[in-house]
C-alpha cells in the first residue's frame, strides 16, 4: 500500500470509531463539548506517534513472550507525557478530561496499532499509520462532540447558540452518546451501502 494509502485508511475505511468501534469508552465519556473531544483526539495521536515510533524502533529486540508488556511500558511513558504536559499548560482541560487521559493506556486503539501495525512495519509507515489513525480518531470524537454539545448544552465550542433553546440534556449523559454515536454509524453504514462507499 502507498504512503497516502496509510494515511487515509483512518480517515474513513478503517476509521478506529465509525469503522472498527474502537475507543468507545473514552468517546462515550469525553464527547460531551468539542474542546474535550479535541483534547483528548490530541493526546491520543500523540500517544500513538510516539508510541508507533519506539515500537518500530525496537521490533526486533524485543523478544516474543514479553511483546505485550514492552508495548504497554512504551506507551504509558508517551501517556505521562501527554497528562503531565496538560496538567502544566491546560488545566482546565485536564480537570474535564480526568482519568480518562490516563486511561489512553488501555486504549485499544493505540495498543492494535502497536500489535498490528508498528511491531511488523518500517519506521515512517508506523508514523504515518498512527498519524492517520490520530487524526481520523480526532475528527470522529469532534462530530461526535459537537452534536451532543448544540444538542445538550445549546453551545458550541463554548459559545452559545440561541439563549431561547432549551437543549435536552440526556444527549449530554451516556444515553446521549450511545443514541449520537448509533446514528452516525448507521448513516455511514446507509451511505456506505446506498453509494457503493468501500
Amino acid at each position: 500500500m502507498k504512503l497516502t494509502g496509510e494515511l487515509v485508511k483512518g480517515l474513513w475505511r478503517e476509521n478506529p470509531t465509525f469503522r472498527m468501534l474502537l475507543g468507545l469508552c473514552p468517546t462515550l465519556a469525553v464527547s460531551t463539548s468539542v474542546m474535550n473531544g479535541l483534547g483528548m483526539g490530541i493526546a491520543t495521536t500523540f500517544v500513538l506517534i510516539g508510541s508507533s515510533i519506539c515500537v518500530s524502533l525496537v521490533r526486533g529486540v524485543i523478544p516474543e513472550k514479553v511483546r505485550i508488556p514492552c508495548f504497554i511500558v512504551i506507551i504509558a511513558t508517551f501517556v505521562t507525557m501527554a497528562d503531565l504536559f496538560m496538567k502544566a499548560y491546560a488545566p482546565l482541560l485536564s480537570r474535564s478530561l480526568g482519568m480518562f487521559v490516563p486511561l489512553i493506556v488501555v486504549n485499544c486503539i493505540v495498543l492494535g496499532r502497536a500489535e498490528a501495525f508498528s511491531s511488523k512495519k518500517p519506521l515512517l509507515r508506523s508514523v504515518i499509520d498512527a498519524f492517520g489513525m490520530g487524526i481520523g480518531f480526532t475528527w470522529a470524537l469532534v462530530v461526535i462532540s459537537a452534536i451532543r454539545e448544540v444538542l445538550g448544552s445549546g453551545t458550541l465550542g463554548g459559545f452559545y447558540l440561541s439563549r431561547s433553546f432549551e437543549p435536552p440534556l440526556f444527549m449530554i449523559l451516556a444515553p446521549g452518546a450511545l443514541l449520537t454515536i448509533g446514528i452516525l454509524i448507521g448513516l455511514i453504514n446507509y451511505l456506505k451501502v446506498k453509494k457503493g462507499i468501500k
